[in-house]
């Protein structure tokens, strides 16, 4: 039996909503006041994080496995995709006393 071309991207979306695999989700850490907000607890390798400075000064977030680094002028974002499972210390280059850690799963 063959199948319409048209019929294509839904079949393609059926088999893939079967698979068992889970979509991506988009978090968002936001720097104020000179700190880190609590990073999610729920990461997952795929899933992207929005990096969001609201402070007036420069900061980065820097893997200290130099897994990424972020540059984040004031009252800008940046935005990473998680590659890799296991806890990520991270700090800000500029101020090293801004220090967090991501806790990624599979």
């Amino acid at each position: 039996m063959r199948l319409p071309m048209k019929s294509l991207p839904l079949l393609l979306a059926l088999l893939w909503a079967s698979s068992g695999v889970a979509a991506a989700t988009e978090y968002q850490i936001t720097i104020a006041g000179m700190k880190f907000a609590a990073p999610p607890a729920d990461l997952h390798v795929g899933d992207v994080i929005v990096w969001r400075n609201d402070d007036i000064f420069r900061h980065t977030a820097t893997a200290r496995d130099k897994s990424f680094d972020i540059d984040l002028p004031p009252k800008s974002e940046g935005r990473m995709t998680i590659s890799r499972a296991g806890a990520v210390d991270f700090y800000c280059r500029f101020h090293p006393a801004m220090a967090g850690r991501l806790k990624i799963r599979p």
